[in-house]
């Protein structure tokens, strides 16, 4: 069956994209996810992401696999560039339209913004270890800087749920991390039940971070909405950062602000068109 698709990005962070409002659920398996995703041989890309009719009072419904044919619950980047590509398909070019997608994480609300940007109210963070899930013990339910052997190294972490779930920790040089050894054992480590995303976090200053990721079912990506989000919640949990900050990813940056007003989590950041076409 031949798929149309566009390619989008954010922030380096690419995905494949399925109008699929026409049915309920994704007209491609997870093992053609794969294939579409893979860089060599088909389209290339972190994952494929479906427009689907919405529900339970929403106005579309997003669906997603990753580039190794799991499924997680949202993806930041990936819900904006969801939001421009819904965006193109209904060609009214408005600004400020905001839409109200539904996920595996709940409700998440986009809003595209005059200057080609858009801006998620990515909801509040889940801090219980039950929520994330993690077995780890932290203090009141809690993970925030405990201690987590890794490659014979104690890691000090903080555990945020942005509807995925994100293991932080913080070090000196984000470069000198080698996150092709080092993520794979965070994200398949016994006290992650459900896999985890990873980041590491480098503060620069309190308004300006620098951020390595290595994303679960996906790898080593150039940049991740809900990490960059959990990792301003963990900075202001460790008094590292402060509530409004520019998270610098290996793709370029994202506006990250954790409300004190309503504990919401926001993010502001490109969505970009890169091609379309036709996988026979």
């Amino acid at each position: 069956m031949a798929v149309e698709f566009s390619k989008y990005q954010g922030l380096g962070n690419d995905f494949i994209l399925v109008d699929n409002r026409h049915l309920a659920e994704p007209i491609i398996t997870p093992e053609q996810a794969i294939a579409m995703c893979d860089r060599h041989f088909g389209i290339g890309g972190d994952g494929v992401i479906f427009a689907l009719p919405g529900k339970e009072g929403t106005d579309y419904t997003m669906r997603i696999y990753n580039s190794d044919g799991s499924e997680p619950e949202m993806c930041g980047n990936g819900i904006r560039c969801l939001a421009k590509f819904i965006s193109d398909l209904e060609g009214n070019g408005e600004v400020n339209k905001s839409y109200k997608i539904h996920t595996l994480a709940g409700v998440i609300v986009p809003r595209l913004e005059n200057n080609g940007e858009v801006t998620v109210d990515m909801g509040e963070p889940e801090l219980l270890a039950t929520k994330i899930p993690t077995t780890l013990v932290g203090v009141e339910g809690k993970v925030i800087a405990q201690p987590l052997e890794v490659a014979a190294q104690n890691w000090l972490v903080t555990t945020v749920s942005m509807g995925n779930p994100h293991c932080i920790t913080f070090v000196e040089d984000s470069k000198a991390i080698a996150l092709e050894q080092i993520g794979p054992l965070f994200e398949h480590h016994e006290v992650f039940p459900q896999r985890i995303n990873t980041e590491f976090i480098e503060v620069i200053k309190p308004d300006y971070i620098k951020m390595r990721v290595w994303e679960r079912g996906a790898g080593i990506t150039l940049a991740c909405g809900t990490g960059a989000c959990a990792s301003v919640v963990a900075g202001v949990l460790n008094s590292k950062c402060d509530r409004a900050c520019t998270v610098e990813l290996p793709g370029g940056c994202l506006g990250i602000e954790w409300s004190a007003g309503d504990n919401r989590v926001y993010m502001t950041g490109p969505a970009t068109e890169v091609f379309k076409g036709k996988y026979l």
